[in-house]
C-alpha cells in the first residue's frame, strides 16, 4: 500500500529483457532497501529482486509491460519511487495500491498561473472518475481538477513539478493510471448488486 506521495525520482540504470521478463535497474538512493521489498516505480507496485548496491533491480512481467509504460522505460530516464506505507505514517496523499488499472495518455499542457495537465483515460475506467476525486498518474496522488465524458484535468503545484517527472512528460505520453480504490470498489458493488437485482426479475 501507498500513498502517491514520490519520495524521489531516480535514474534508471539499464533494462535488460529475457524470455518474456524485463529486469529494470535503478539508481539507489537508500541505505536500507531490502530483499523482497515492494517499492511504487511510475505507481506500479515491484519487488525488489536482488539485494541492492548501488541499484535497485526488479523483475517485470510481461502483462505488468504491456499494462503500463515501464517497458519503454530506458537508459537515464528519470522515474517516480515511493517506498510501501508503513502502519503508524502520515497518510498525505490517498490510499493507493500501486496496481495499475491501465495507461492514459496526455493530450495537452496547459500553461498559465499553474500547469494543467489533459488526460484522456481508457473509456472503461471513465466511469470511476469523479470531480474532485482523487487519482494517481505516474506514482503521483492528484485531484481532478475538471471532467468531461472523455478527458480529465489535473493542476500540477510547482512542488509537484519539482518533485516528480510529470511536468516533463511529453504529449502522448502513456500515464500509469490507477482509479481511486475506494470509487473502484462502491461503483462495482452497486454495479453488481443491480445486475443481480435485474436477473432476478
Amino acid at each position: 500500500m501507498f500513498t502517491g506521495i514520490v519520495e524521489i525520482t531516480a535514474c534508471v540504470h539499464a533494462t535488460i529483457e529475457s524470455k518474456g521478463i524485463c529486469r529494470l535497474s535503478i539508481a539507489n538512493h537508500w541505505h536500507d532497501v531490502r530483499l523482497g521489498e515492494s517499492i511504487a516505480v511510475n505507481g506500479c507496485c515491484l519487488t525488489v529482486a536482488e539485494t541492492p548496491g548501488e541499484n535497485l533491480h526488479f523483475d517485470v512481467i510481461t502483462e505488468t509491460l504491456e499494462k503500463t509504460n515501464l517497458g519503454l522505460l530506458r537508459e537515464g530516464d528519470l522515474v517516480n519511487l515511493e517506498r510501501a506505507l508503513r502502519i503508524g505514517d502520515r497518510l498525505d496523499g490517498h490510499f493507493v495500491q500501486g496496481h495499475i488499472d491501465d495507461r492514459a495518455t496526455l493530450i495537452d499542457r496547459i500553461e498559465g498561473e499553474q500547469l494543467r495537465l489533459k488526460i484522456q483515460p481508457p473509456e472503461a475506467l471513465r466511469r470511476f472518475l469523479v470531480p474532485k476525486g482523487s487519482v494517481t498518474l505516474d506514482g503521483v496522488s492528484l485531484t481532478i481538477a475538471s471532467l468531461d465524458e472523455s478527458v480529465f484535468e489535473v493542476a500540477l503545484i510547482p512542488t509537484t513539478i519539482n518533485l516528480t517527472t510529470l511536468g516533463k512528460k511529453p504529449i502522448g505520453w502513456p500515464l500509469n493510471l490507477e482509479v481511486d480504490i475506494l470509487t473502484k470498489t462502491i461503483i462495482s458493488c452497486v454495479e453488481r448488486q443491480t445486475a443481480n437485482q435485474q436477473n432476478i426479475m
